[in-house]
């Protein structure tokens, strides 16, 4: 009965055109990921999206010097991807939470561009967590996995976090860091209103 399934299933996706076959792979896959065991994990859902709905965010503190970029490149065009882009769903695009360097090669390397037919592959987080912040979270947690991220850039993340409403606590939580590691990119941001709501000992007033 399953191998007649597939069979099926098989002879449909040969008679579409390709980007229908496409559309119909997505489909597949994201019915199946319905009802697998391992949905809540989002690489159990890879789908393959045109690189012109994939559109880069505004605050990832990741940055790759030119050799490591030029290798990603070769890697890429040697191995094709073996990590999807990952992105939040929006309502008629895909932010990138992670792989902005992946998704700007594919989409601008002639080579790759002909191998992935002007496609990218995609695995797409919660939408439960699609706020400003949480994707920020994602993005930051992932770069500090691989420990690639710019301090400056992590101030000005932290910053905006604060002024979200986020306190040290939570941003420790969320972004892995220590209360000192929190307390430092704050300082560096160099906002007073960041420490409003700090209680500063009278002894460092100068009489």
């Amino acid at each position: 009965m399953q191998h007649a399934i597939i069979e099926q299933i098989g002879q449909l996706l040969a008679s579409l055109t390709e980007d229908k076959r496409i559309e119909a792979i997505n489909q597949i896959r994201l019915t199946v990921h319905a009802h697998s065991p391992f949905k809540e994990n989002p690489v159990d859902c890879v789908l393959w999206v045109k690189h012109e709905e994939v559109i880069p965010n505004r605050y990832n503190p990741n940055n790759v010097a030119p050799p490591e970029k030029r290798l990603l490149q070769k890697s890429l065009e040697a191995d094709g991807f073996t990590q999807p882009v990952v992105v939040y769903r929006q309502e008629d695009h895909y932010e990138i939470v992670d792989g902005f360097h992946r998704h700007a090669l594919a989409k601008s390397k002639a080579t790759l561009k002909r191998q992935l037919k002007g496609y990218v592959p995609v695995s797409c987080l919660s939408a439960q967590s699609s706020e400003t912040s949480g994707r920020m979270a994602s993005t930051i947690r992932h770069n500090r996995a691989r420990g690639r991220h710019q301090i400056n850039a992590m101030a000005d993340i932290v910053r905006e976090l604060a002024q979200l409403g986020w306190n040290d606590e939570k941003i420790s939580a969320e972004l892995g860091m220590d209360a000192d590691e929190v307390l430092r990119l704050r300082q560096m941001s160099g906002l007073l209103d960041l420490f409003a709501d700090r209680q500063f000992s009278q002894a460092w007033t100068v009489k």
